[in-house]
């Protein structure tokens, strides 16, 4: 099962489960509250861990591929050069906007709108995007940065099983190189 089919599985799941949780009850609407707070906390303190981790090994080998282009739109890829260190903490970046952004979400769901069991599937989801978080395995988890954590990171496959994935052939890095010199020349 990919990826998003599995996050769906797991989400119905544990709204299946949020169901039988009595959130009229108070003590129990502070427990969820504080396991929701609690994983956010710990999701936010990983990452910014990550990212210290990160900037400590400084790994400064060069990293070229093409980024892929928008697939509604014809534009070719565009060719990124940087290094390990910046992809990482770019990749990591993006992963503490995703808990602020969560955060957000939840606070206008839960205190606006007055709904709970989001905090409840939120709580669980969160410690799932955790332990998948590909920059979490290699810099604190200690794995290797080969298969499916080889950079640049595989973007995963959509809900319909459409990808697109950076290119690192040496083909199309040699072909937007010179899309870019074409550009500059004119």
């Amino acid at each position: 099962m990919n990826g998003p089919m599995q996050n769906l599985a797991i989400s119905l799941g544990v709204m299946q489960l949020a169901r039988k949780v009595p959130f009229e009850d108070p003590q129990v609407l502070d427990y969820v509250r504080i396991a929701y707070v609690a994983s956010q906390a710990i999701s936010l303190v990983v990452y910014y861990y990550t990212s210290s981790k990160i900037k400590a090994k400084n790994d400064q080998t060069m990293l070229k591929y093409v980024e892929a282009g928008n697939p509604m739109s014809q534009e070719p890829g565009k060719l990124v050069t940087t290094t390990v260190r910046d992809y990482d903490l770019s990749e990591t970046s993006k992963l503490i906007k995703g808990v602020y952004t969560s955060v957000a979400m939840m606070g206008f769901l839960h205190l606006y709108l007055k709904y709970t069991q989001p905090l409840f599937v939120q709580a669980i989801m969160a410690i799932k995007s955790l332990y998948e978080a590909k920059t979490v395995k290699i810099h604190v988890l200690g794995q290797n940065a080969d298969g499916d954590l080889k950079r640049p990171f595989k973007a995963g496959a959509g809900l319909f099983g459409a990808s697109a994935d950076p290119q690192t052939d040496k083909a199309a890095i040699e072909e937007a190189e010179k899309r870019i010199g074409a550009k500059k020349e004119e």
